[in-house]
């Protein structure tokens, strides 16, 4: 169960997460599938169609790749409002392999202006390396 976290919980280097998962095929193809009323191979769907394409093996799309890494912050808590998230391609992320998310707290508005943080986010594998790195903004609520 995720705690409420408010704005004057949150210190600069706390850390996010992290988040363990895998990404299945059959993730993928729910994925897929909700702009495409027929699923047809391609390099996210089909290895034979990513082996084509020079690439070992079927790969999850970007834009789940962006899904996957904006919810290590809206699961850190009820409370997360995700405002903005930037993120950074180091390389393809193949279907059915370990991965972790995980993130940190890299700045926070102390002018009382706002409740906005700013977050470092990234995906790795189980070696370690680094597939989607990110930066988010997030907002927290006061305490009331």
């Amino acid at each position: 169960m995720k705690k409420n976290l408010y704005f004057e919980d949150v210190e600069i280097g706390d850390d996010i997460g992290p988040i363990k998962r895998s990404v299945t095929d059959e993730d993928v193809i729910e994925f897929v599938s909700v702009r495409e009323k027929e699923i047809t191979p391609s390099r996210f769907t089909s290895n034979e169609v990513a082996n084509r394409e020079g690439m070992p093996e079927a790969i999850v799309p970007g834009p789940m790749n962006i899904a996957l890494m904006s919810q290590i912050l809206t699961d850190w808590s009820d409370t997360v409002c995700l405002l903005k998230i930037d993120v950074v391609f180091r390389q393809t992320v193949p279907h059915n392999i370990d991965l972790t998310f995980s993130g940190i707290v890299t700045d926070k508005d102390e002018t009382g202006d706002s409740t906005k943080l700013e977050c470092d986010v990234v995906m790795e594998n189980s070696d370690g390396v680094k597939l989607v790195i990110g930066t988010g903004v997030i907002a927290l609520p006061n305490k009331p």
